[in-house]
């Protein structure tokens, strides 16, 4: 009997909002809501760490980013860490990687093979938005070949992974597909959707966050709609390859996206913070496994999808993993699990957070370099919001003399997740009033 596919769509910067079932009502994503609704829904879903390299290097390890070592942005992962492609590929799996990697360092274009994650076939760029644009999408091959692919890039990526599932339709095989949408292009600092797109979305509906507090957002949120409706179309073209090779019922398809965007409303750029719209993204799975799995509630992480995906397949998880698979929470929802998602955070600052249901609180390191320093022995309090009351976050309670005890549990619970990452407990002190 063939062992079920994998195919892993993974977005870059897209809000958990922008999609239907996250209550934006702009039908930007019908393809993805009737997946979720079909499938396994994960409305608390969160990244760990919420910038690209890291955030990947977790997705790709099932670890966190100080245990990977790419707890920034410009970093390597080993050539010799266990990743979802190693995973799969001794498993007998073909795989192959489509898209934007950023884990082999600081170059842009070309991947060398032993900084690839072990996956078998490619056709990718390290960092594609500094070699392509939207209507110029170039790539590189497995023997380092550049290849330009036709079309819009989401397009152009998402006919390169039709094309390898075609070619694959009687095999066992691991596909990851790594968009750039909805990101913005650095060198413009703009999101360029297709042709059209943009005006479709340009002054409809703003999130609260965003309405509240400005940012960039009437510049930017027309086209990073416009782009995240066009990955949905690229999802629907995806789902509807799979139904006429006959793949749909004997393939697991996840997709997510790395981390969020806050639209310069929170610090100087769009993430790297710990609010809900750096951490807060879109999941959802479908196929064996996960077709007709309800919402999973939980408060799941970036980190558990390696185990995930590889308990879906029947495949072992290797002891070096951190993550958890999320599969039990599935047939019980009452099954253990932490009753908090935790985020380390790099680049704005050597900043830690956790995040349980109904409160969100963070911490940063005074002295840390987040450049230089994974972590600290001593971080000060910065952010204590509270969702239930506060869901936006506008109401920073972390000086708040009323809220002194709950600071102090959640200090405790934080301190407990840093350790349990594999971090030295450190000092956490109030904030200076």
């Amino acid at each position: 009997m063939r062992r079920p596919s994998v195919v892993v769509l993974l977005s870059d910067q897209q809000r958990w909002d922008t999609t239907g079932l996250g209550g934006n009502p702009l039908d930007l994503t019908p393809n993805w809501d009737r997946m979720a609704r079909a499938g396994t829904h994960l409305p608390n879903f969160f990244t760990c760490q919420p910038v690209c390299a890291p955030a990947r290097s977790s997705l790709q390890t099932g670890q966190y980013a100080t245990t990977t070592g790419v707890f920034r942005n410009g970093l390597a992962l080993r050539s010799d860490a266990t990743t979802l492609g190693t995973c799969f590929g001794a498993a007998g799996y073909h795989t192959a990687y489509i898209g934007k990697w950023h884990l082999a360092g600081p170059g842009s274009g070309a991947v060398p093979a032993e900084a690839r994650g072990g996956y078998q076939d490619w056709l990718g760029a390290n960092a594609i938005e500094l070699v392509s644009a939207p209507y110029h999408t170039v790539v590189f091959d497995k023997d380092n070949r550049e290849v330009h692919l036709p079309g819009y890039r989401v397009d152009a990526i998402t006919d390169a992974a039709i094309r390898y599932i075609d070619a694959h339709r009687q095999d066992s095989f691991f596909l990851f597909v790594s968009y750039l949408e909805p990101h913005q292009q650095n060198d413009v600092d703009d999101f360029p959707p297709p042709d059209g797109y943009r005006e479709r979305y340009t002054g409809r509906w703003i999130p609260p966050d965003l309405a509240a507090l400005g940012g960039s957002t009437h510049q930017h949120l027309g086209g990073y709609y416009g782009m995240v409706k066009r990955l949905d179309e690229a999802l629907g073209r995806v789902r509807d390859a799979l139904c006429s090779l006959g793949r749909e019922d004997d393939t697991i398809l996840f997709v997510t996206s790395d981390h969020g965007c806050h639209f310069k409303t929170r610090n100087g750029e769009y993430k790297r913070s710990a609010h809900e719209a750096s951490i807060h993204v879109p999941a959802a799975a479908y196929g064996p496994g996960f077709t007709g799995g309800g919402q999973v509630r939980a408060l799941v992480s970036l980190v558990d999808v390696a185990p995930t995906l590889l308990g879906a397949a029947g495949l072992p998880i290797p002891g070096s993993m951190q993550g958890r698979s999320f599969l039990p929470l599935l047939r019980d929802p009452s099954a253990p699990w932490p009753d908090e998602a935790f985020v380390q955070i790099s680049e704005t600052m050597v900043g830690r957070a956790i995040r349980t249901a109904r409160w969100k609180y963070a911490v940063r390191a005074p002295q840390g370099d987040p450049i230089r320093n994974a972590g600290s022995d001593l971080y000060v309090e910065d952010l204590l919001y509270d969702l239930q009351a506060d869901p936006y976050e506008l109401t920073n309670l972390v000086r708040r003399r009323s809220h002194r005890a709950v600071a102090d549990m959640l200090r405790e619970r934080l301190v407990a997740r840093m350790v349990e990452a594999g971090e030295v407990a450190p000092r956490i002190d109030p904030p200076s009033e």
